[in-house]
């Protein structure tokens, strides 16, 4: 139980980093300068704050990490002070095996992210629906392409928390 305990507290607190990041990201962009442009619409005047974000990943990571650290210092201790050594045995082996499979079935639900992304920016559906492209050809991809980009969204945010 240990790894996924960990992995889920870990996860957790990527999320709630991405999240403190995104609005950061937002505030840059929508700063204006005296002319009324933003970074992305080309100011010469704004830059870029990368300091800022670096130092919001940086506290998060640290702030973020104590309970998953706590987790794994603090188990065999607990276990071994109330149930003895044999409990510590059991645990870090437990943790060991169990730890083996959560990580390859977190690889393949990652690879499996990316390739259905992949599957729909290449639009090798027959289904209109699971054709993402920027600009449709027919009116069929057309008529489907808002559902197609809600389709491909999803598979992009799935591929990014597969990575």
């Amino acid at each position: 139980m240990i790894p996924y305990w960990f992995a889920a507290l870990t996860m957790k607190s990527v999320g709630k980093a991405a999240g403190e990041m995104v609005e950061e990201v937002k505030r840059q962009f929508a700063l204006t300068d005296s002319q009324g442009l933003s970074i992305l619409t080309g100011s010469t005047e704004i830059k870029p704050d990368y300091d800022r974000c670096i130092a919001i990943s940086t506290k998060s990571s640290l702030r973020e990490m104590v309970g998953p650290g706590a987790l794994v210092i603090c188990s065999p201790l607990i276990a071994g002070t109330l149930f003895g050594v044999q409990a510590v045995f059991g645990l870090l082996t437990g943790s060991l095996v169990s730890a083996v499979q959560l990580a390859i079935s977190m690889s393949n639900s990652g690879g499996a992210w990316d390739n259905c992304k992949k599957y729909i920016k290449g639009c090798y559906s027959e289904d209109p629906e699971l054709r993402f492209m920027k600009q449709p050809q027919t009116e069929q991809d057309r008529v489907s392409a808002a559902r197609a980009r809600e389709v491909h969204d999803a598979a992009v945010q799935g591929d990014t928390v597969g990575d």
